[in-house]
């Protein structure tokens, strides 16, 4: 990468840089992902909290006990997810001016994938694993009654 990977909302109020390399690239399955995005599954891009620069502040609704989820008030557009006991924020990709390079490179969270999501790939596919750090006591918020 060139060490400056730009990004923004649909609507442009929230524009982003990051100034460090993805450590990770993936395909997110599970179903707060899903719910998340809208989509059948995420692709997440790991970089370093520190090396994100933001104009506008996305807005952040917590998610679950252990993470929240950043996205722009004004148009909705999914930016991030970003786990409390980590030191990297998850990037949607899809809000990444050039998303080509950021080529996922494993599947997570496959016990929720989809069985019509037929991915023919040869990338690794991982389990959500439970007893990762970050992942400990993880509690799902729960939806609000309808009104």
């Amino acid at each position: 990468m060139d060490g400056q990977l730009r990004g923004r909302c649909l609507c442009g109020a929230v524009t982003f840089k990051v100034t460090r390399d993805p450590s990770s690239v993936h395909w997110c399955h599970c179903s707060m992902c899903r719910r998340a995005t809208g989509a059948a599954s995420a692709v997440l891009v790991w970089v370093s909290r520190s090396g994100v620069d933001w104009e506008g502040v996305p807005a952040r609704y917590r998610s679950s006990n252990v993470a929240e989820r950043g996205f722009c008030e004004r148009c909705g557009t999914p930016l991030f997810l970003d786990y409390e006991r980590s030191a990297e924020l998850a990037m949607m990709v899809g809000a990444f001016d050039n998303p080509r390079m950021l080529r996922p490179t494993h599947h997570y969270g496959v016990e929720s994938m989809l069985p019509w999501d037929e991915r023919h790939d040869v990338l690794p596919r991982q389990e959500t694993d439970l007893g990762d750090p970050m992942l400990q006591g993880l509690v799902p918020t729960p939806p609000r009654a309808p009104r």
